[in-house]
This record gives C-alpha cells, sequence and structure tokens, in this order.
C-alpha cells in the first residue's frame, strides 16, 4: 500500500513539474512586450556605441532626456544621477500597459552583448517583477552596509546603472521620488533595497550572479571575452554566467571600451571587422572644390633625420592642395633652412601656410593649442591632422582613408621596424602609464585587423572639428603638471567622451627614430643606418637593388667582374659633398700617415671613411648590401665585409686625372661611381689589363667588385675634364 502511495505521490508532483514547465514556457514574455529606456543628453561615441549593439540584436529603444542640459552629475564627480530618476518617472507615466517589461540602463557606457530573447528568459527566471544589476563595492553611502541582505552566493549590493521590472512595479519603485537632478540615483534606489517593506512591496530582487547585468567596476578580474561562432559575449568566470548588458561603471570606461571593440559582433576571427564600412564619410566622385578643409600641422620639437623626406612625402599626399592649410611649427634652428625652403617652394599651391619659428617664442605645448585654434576658429575647417615631424607617411591616401572612416578622432597605426613600438597603448596602468592589452601584439603584427578604441593615440591622428569646438574646446588641452602633452591631451579626451581610435586596415608608414641623431656632419641622414635602416635603404640603396638577382640585373662587362646598381642618386650627391664638406684631401703622396706603415705604394688624392666618422656605418653598409651579391656571384666565399682601406677618390685632370697599373690590397673590390660620365666629367674608367678589358662609361650609383690579388691588375683611366669622384673598399684585406 506504501509503495502505491509513493508511486501515486511522485506521478503528481512529476505531472505537476511538467506542467508548471509548459506553463512557463507557455507563459514566456513576447519580445514585444519589452521597451529599453535610457537617457541621454548628447549622442555621444558612448551613446552611438550603445544604440549600434542595441540595432544588432533589434532591440527597441526610447531615449529620454535628449536635448536636455546634463545636471547630474559625472562618474568623476559626487553622486548624482536624480535627472534619470525624474525622466525615468515621467517616461512611465506615459506607459499604459502595466505588464510593459521595462529595461532601464546607462548608455554612454553600456553594450548589449545578447538579444531580448535571453534577456526576458533570465527575467523571469529571477522570479521577481523587479531585478537590479549588482556590485562588489557599496556606493555611496558606506554606512548602510549592514543593512543589506546577504544572498546566499553573488554580489551583496545594488547597482543603480541597469535594471528592469514590469511597469507597475517600475511605477511603485520610482512613486517617492522628489530629488533634485545632481540627487544620488544610487543612494535612493539603495534605501528603496535596504528597505524590507518597500523591498517586498515593489518584489525587488539582485541579480547577484551577473546572469543579465555585468558591472565592471569591482569584477575586472571577474571579466574575460568569450569568443563564440560569429560572436563575442562576456563571460564572468567567477560565477560562470554570459550576462545580457556589460556596463563600463564608475572608473572602468578604458574596460569597456576594450570589451566593445569585440562585443557583440565587431570583431571575431570568422568575419574579421564587420563594422569598418559602417557610418564612412566617401569622398570618391568629390569635385576638388567640395573636399573638407583640412588644417594639417605639423610640428618639429628636435633634431630629426630625413627632414627633406618628409616634406617630399607631404607633397605626395592624394588630396586637392587647395583644400589643405598648413600650421607648421619649429622650434629647431638645425631645421630652419628645411622648413623655409620648402615653404618657399610650394606656399602658392596650398589655401594658406602658417609658420611658427625658432624664435618666436612659442614653446612646443604652446604650439599644440595654436595649431587646434587654427581649426578651430576658422568656420570652414572641418578636420585637424596633426603629424609630428618623425612620421613617415608611406601611404599617400592617408588623409582620405582616416576621413572616410569618419570618426571623432583617429589616428593610422604607425611602427617602428622589427619593434613592438606603436604609436598607439592598448590598455593604461593605474598611474595613467602604458599598459599592454591583451590584444595588442596581435593588432600590430597584423593577426587582427581593423578600428580599435584605445586610450592613447599619438604622433599623428585626424580630429573632427566639430570635436574640437566641444567636446575639446578648452583652450589648453596639452599642459599637464605630471603628464606629457600628449598624455595630457589624450586624457582629456577620454575624460569628455570622445573615443580615440586606431586603424590597421591599411599600412601607413611608421616612426623614424630621433635618439643619437647628431647635426655636425652636412648630411647627417648618412649616418641613420643603424638608427632608422629602412629609411637609410630608401633613401641612399638604388631602387633597383632588390631585382638584382630576380630580373638579372648583375652584368659582366669583364671576366670576374661584375657592375650592377648599388646606390641611388641622392646618396651619390650626399657623399660626395660631405667629402667636399669636409675639405681635408690627400695630397696623392706615397707617405701617408692615415695608413698602417705609413707609406702607400699607389697613391690617390682622397679622404678616408674614418676620416669623417663613417667606418662603422660603412662596414653595416658593405654587410648588408654588398656581401651578400659577393656570396652569390663567388660561391662558396662568405666575407665579413672587414675593410682597412674605405675612401671616396676624386680625379681631375690638373691634380690627379689618372692611377698607374696595380693590385688592390684586398680580396675583393667595390668601386662605385658617385657622379655622371658625359654631365660631371669626360673621360675616366678603369681598365684590367690582364683581359685587356675597359670600362669606360661608369654608370651613376653602380658598383664594380672584382678580385683584388693576383688576377685583376687594373687602371684608373684618365679624366680629361670636370671631376670624377669613386668611393673604393678593399675588402678583407
Amino acid at each position: 500500500m506504501k509503495s502505491v502511495t509513493c508511486m501515486f505521490l511522485y506521478t503528481t508532483l512529476l505531472l505537476e513539474l511538467l506542467a508548471s514547465v509548459r506553463c512557463e514556457k507557455r507563459d514566456s514574455i513576447p519580445e514585444g512586450k519589452l521597451l529599453v529606456l535610457t537617457v541621454a543628453t548628447e549622442e555621444t561615441d558612448g551613446f552611438r556605441r550603445f544604440m549600434r549593439s542595441a540595432r544588432h540584436f533589434n532591440y527597441t529603444v526610447k531615449v529620454l532626456g535628449k536635448g536636455e542640459k546634463w545636471n547630474g552629475g559625472g562618474y568623476m564627480s559626487p553622486p548624482g544621477g536624480g535627472q534619470k530618476v525624474r525622466l525615468l518617472k515621467a517616461a512611465l507615466e506615459e506607459v499604459t500597459e502595466e505588464d510593459k517589461v521595462i529595461l532601464f540602463t546607462d548608455s554612454y557606457d553600456v553594450v548589449f552583448a545578447s538579444g531580448p530573447k535571453e534577456l526576458l528568459k533570465k527575467f523571469q527566471q529571477a522570479r521577481h517583477k523587479v531585478v537590479f544589476s549588482s556590485e562588489t563595492l557599496i556606493w555611496p553611502d558606506r554606512h548602510l552596509e549592514d543593512k543589506h541582505p546577504y544572498p546566499r552566493e553573488g554580489n551583496r549590493f545594488l547597482g543603480s546603472g541597469g535594471f528592469m521590472g514590469y511597469a507597475a512595479n517600475l511605477k511603485e519603485l520610482v512613486a517617492d521620488w522628489k530629488g533634485k537632478d545632481n540627487d544620488s540615483d544610487q543612494l535612493f534606489y539603495t534605501r528603496v533595497y535596504i528597505d524590507p517593506v518597500k523591498r517586498k512591496a515593489v518584489n525587488i530582487t539582485l541579480d547577484n550572479k551577473c546572469r543579465l547585468f555585468q558591472n565592471l567596476n569591482g569584477a575586472l578580474d571577474e571579466v574575460v571575452l568569450k569568443f563564440e561562432d560569429g560572436r563575442v559575449r562576456a563571460r564572468n568566470v567567477l560565477y560562470d554566467t554570459l550576462p545580457v548588458t556589460i556596463h563600463g561603471n564608475g572608473p572602468t570606461k578604458l574596460q569597456i571600451n576594450y570589451l566593445g571593440n569585440y562585443i557583440p559582433a565587431l570583431w571575431t576571427f570568422e568575419t574579421g571587422c564587420t563594422v569598418c564600412s559602417e557610418d564612412l564619410r566617401p569622398l570618391t566622385g568629390l569635385k576638388e572644390t567640395e573636399y573638407p578643409l583640412v588644417v594639417i600641422g605639423i610640428f618639429i620639437q628636435q633634431p630629426t633625420p630625413f627632414v627633406s623626406v618628409f616634406f617630399e612625402r607631404l607633397l605626395k599626399l592624394k588630396y586637392p592642395k587647395n583644400r589643405l592649410r598648413l600650421f607648421i611649427f619649429n622650434q629647431e634652428p638645425h631645421h630652419e633652412n628645411q622648413v623655409v625652403s620648402f615653404v618657399k617652394d610650394h606656399e602658392t599651391e596650398y589655401q594658406g601656410v602658417k609658420m611658427i619659428g625658432p624664435d618666436d617664442g612659442v614653446d612646443a605645448i604652446e604650439s599644440r593649442n595654436l595649431g587646434f585654434a587654427e581649426c578651430r576658429e576658422d568656420i570652414d575647417c572641418e578636420y585637424f591632422f596633426s603629424v609630428d615631424i618623425e612620421v613617415v607617411l608611406t601611404n599617400a591616401d592617408t588623409l582620405r582613408i582616416l576621413i572616410e572612416l569618419n570618426k571623432s578622432l583617429v589616428a593610422p597605426m604607425m611602427t617602428k621596424p622589427g619593434k613592438l613600438w606603436t604609436n598607439f597603448w592598448g590598455a593604461l596602468s593605474e598611474d595613467g602609464y602604458y599598459a599592454r592589452s591583451e590584444d595588442y601584439v596581435d593588432i600590430v603584427q597584423g593577426r587582427r585587423v581593423g578600428i580599435w578604441n584605445v586610450p592613447y593615440v599619438s604622433h599623428v591622428y585626424l580630429v573632427k572639428a566639430s570635436v574640437l569646438r566641444d567636446e575639446l574646446s578648452a583652450e589648453d588641452l596639452f599642459h599637464s603638471e605630471t603628464l606629457d602633452p600628449d598624455m595630457s591631451f589624450c586624457r582629456h579626451a577620454r575624460d569628455q567622451g570622445v573615443f580615440m581610435h586606431v586603424t590597421n586596415l591599411h599600412t601607413f608608414g611608421r616612426v623614424l627614430s630621433t635618439e643619437n641623431y647628431q647635426t655636425k656632419h652636412l648630411h647627417n641622414d648618412l649616418w641613420q643606418i643603424f638608427e632608422n635602416p629602412t629609411d637609410w635603404a630608401e633613401r641612399y640603396i638604388h631602387e633597383n637593388y632588390t631585382r638584382i638577382m630576380k630580373d638579372k640585373l648583375i652584368e659582366t662587362p669583364c671576366p670576374d667582374v661584375y657592375w650592377f646598381p648599388i646606390f641611388s642618386e641622392v646618396a651619390c650627391t650626399h657623399l660626395v659633398e660631405e667629402m667636399e664638406h669636409f675639405g681635408q684631401w690627400s695630397g696623392g703622396a706615397n707617405v701617408d700617415k692615415r695608413i698602417q706603415g705609413g707609406y702607400e705604394n699607389v697613391p690617390t688624392i682622397d679622404i678616408h671613411m674614418n676620416q669623417v666618422g663613417y667606418e662603422k656605418e660603412w662596414h653595416k653598409f658593405l654587410l648588408e648590401y654588398i656581401a651578400p651579391i659577393t656570396e652569390k656571384m663567388y660561391p662558396g666565399y662568405y666575407t665579413r665585409a672587414q675593410f682597412d682601406l674605405a675612401f671616396v677618390v676624386r680625379y681631375k685632370p690638373d691634380e690627379q686625372p689618372s692611377l698607374r697599373p696595380h693590385h688592390d690590397a684586398s680580396t675583393f673590390t667595390i668601386n662605385i661611381a658617385l657622379n655622371e660620365v658625359g654631365t660631371d666629367y669626360q673621360g675616366g674608367g678603369c681598365r684590367f689589363l690582364r683581359y685587356n678589358c675597359s670600362i669606360q662609361a661608369p654608370r651613376k650609383g653602380w658598383a664594380l667588385m672584382h678580385p683584388g690579388r693576383l688576377t685583376h691588375y687594373h687602371e684608373g683611366l684618365p679624366t680629361t675634364g670636370g671631376v670624377r669622384y669613386i668611393a673604393v673598399s678593399f675588402v678583407d684585406p
């Protein structure tokens, strides 16, 4: 009999359970019953991000307070937010459906990670009429801590930045609000919650395990990105939950910006960047006169290599020059001639040029503020493009690309070759300095490509003039007692809610190293082969050098003599001018104290590389650019490119026109023509006696490479007019 009774009870319970499941499924809240309310008095970058995530999941959103002046304080100021309660109370009065479910949430620092269906399901599972987000920290009144009920598990304290409930219950929640706009909404809701009678009457609970709402303040170590198939969630690893909304409350704006680069599906491993083609400002098809006016600010604050090349690249920007105005600040006397020369030659091509020089009494910080003002105060200016002189813009479309991205402030990602350095930071340390974000290396190395919201950019960026006139309208954005000017500017941008983006959708260029740059030579860039090898090569190595092997550009004018392009026109000119500037040419006598032993058997009129302090750089050049050719053309021989003698020789009809037959004190010799036969001089050349083979028309920038001892006895043929220069190296003596 007992077993029959037990079976009956078990069956009854099972039927009730199944019925409740069917009932719960049947009574699930339709998505049409959900309305999202948020307060946004201004359309900020954060608000646009919130709305994008809402549209992604088809939430119905009503924005309160649009166009109102915000009087509710901020996260960096004393408690506020009462204005939100007032606006919510007024909005609820217009809701006639008592069973309408209202989600009330902040927007500037919130993103949706999932849709209405999941949100409503989790709300029902909470089994209360009103559910507030929860926090680990109590704020703003710590004296109320003891009055908070203890949950069985999870966060104990209420968060006012996100809550949801039935309209009727929310009306009861805010019915007693009579506060001011700058009173604390958090404190108001907390007092309702800690009052047992009111809590029961309104039927409030907290989302203790962050199933609906994730507040980041006090929980940064608990939240990680979870990449799913074509979407991204935030996972709370402490409670193993996937919250629906993510809120960067309090001092966690940088963290919500980081998460917002991915959530809900801005960038995934399957799709890459999904929003990089949204909200663009296309320039294609515009007439030149229709292009937005841009003020380009150029800042020269320290001695910098390749300044002339910077201006050459500036001229090549693919943007109508009559829609560009230049603001050039130069505090380095060393570069004054280069700046003045550029302006003199090209000023009329631009809509306008303003220069501030070393003698104008303007410091670096003031110059940045003046540059912004130059755009801010011109009603026609639409963008300010800030470029430091050490920036190498290799992409001539950079300005067009940045404008078309249509961001408040956006920087092209710039790197330093061979390093993980870039012009952006992925995160900040507690004291406001550099910290590496989890995705930094992947972004720098191109494994993740897109547009990234970051806390710091420098060296080169584009900012909208409308932002300079509104959020960044302060006259001084760069001065700080504790921070560098660029860090001060970025802090102002962050504090004003201006998103700083960096894009690596394209390759834009790099930033030069200015360390160890000396200004004691005529052409100081020649010495940059160590500090800036990429730029040195672009400037000084022949444009066809990389094609030597592929396109078989090496010629063999005589047996075992190889002829190939090595130096650019600029390299040849700079090397000759550097030697003439130094001016201490040898007398061409046999006695020569510069060499070991003090005697030269076959003397020339020359200047040694070590006389101008160029021997280390010359060795680097031989090792990087000559040695690979040597090893290809003389198989089995491997050189360390050592030399005792490397020098520039000068031949003149009335000084030393030729050189008698001789062997070189080398395993092999490099002889580079530094000027042009027929233009700079007549005659000249080299004859190899054993083979009766002459090269009488050396090409400027081309190298002759030949064995030095035993087989290649040779002479320098007479220069009959002008002046001939060659660079000679006796390699592996």
